[in-house]
């Protein structure tokens, strides 16, 4: 009897931790699915960003990833609907306007002593610098 008790707690507790939530998540990005709608910018799961343009018959997106680029995306490829930003100022905007130095030390990379381009890297020169 212990063993049957035992058996139905562990069953309980793997339907606890891994199968209710995968199915919450599930309903989610289905609820998400559903509610896109043209003007909305979504990122695929490939990594692309993108403002839907239209619906198709197939229930594809008509999706504008550039200027008078479209490119047709199943609905399930979408990961997510991408929030408008706020026009306001950027958190972390204004303390590169008041002169301090961008993360890392450096103001720009082509500030930089230690620059190096492409076309440089093998010449005499920028072998001496090293």
């Amino acid at each position: 009897m212990a063993q049957l008790i035992l058996l139905v707690a562990m069953l309980v507790l793997l339907w606890a931790l891994l199968i209710r939530p995968q199915r919450n998540r599930q309903r989610q990005q289905n609820d998400l699915l559903s509610t896109v709608e043209p003007g909305d910018e979504i990122l695929t799961v490939g990594g692309l960003y993108g403002i839907v343009q239209e619906i198709d018959e197939e229930d594809d997106l008509i999706v504008e990833v550039a200027d008078a680029v479209h490119v047709r995306i199943a609905r399930r490829a979408v990961a997510g609907v991408v929030k408008p930003e706020e026009d306001d100022d950027e958190p972390g905007s204004d303390a590169l306007k008041d002169g301090a130095e961008a993360p890392g030390g450096v103001d720009s990379v082509n500030d930089s002593e230690d620059f190096v381009s492409d076309e440089d890297a093998e010449s005499p020169a920028a072998l001496e610098r090293r």
